[in-house]
């Protein structure tokens, strides 16, 4: 099992950061430095964006229970 985990967090990783790029930014550059109005538009998540949203929290939990599996294989 330990050796399979590296390419477990690697393809999780990936899946991961293609999620959270495909995903909708509301925020432009300026709302970062306090500038814009970013906090007035709020908006309900449909269809693929709801999909997507929801496989990203999972993938993040995968990760993070890959990532301490390790401690919890040694025991």
């Amino acid at each position: 099992m330990n050796q399979i985990l590296p390419y477990i967090q690697v393809g999780l990783s990936i899946l991961l950061v293609a999620g959270v790029l495909l995903q909708r930014s509301e925020a432009s550059l300026g709302a970062a430095f306090g500038g814009g109005d970013s906090t007035g538009t709020r908006f309900a998540r449909r269809g693929f964006e709801k999909i997507l949203f929801n496989f990203n929290i999972i993938v993040a939990i995968l990760f993070v229970a890959s990532a301490f599996a390790p401690l919890l294989l040694n025991r």
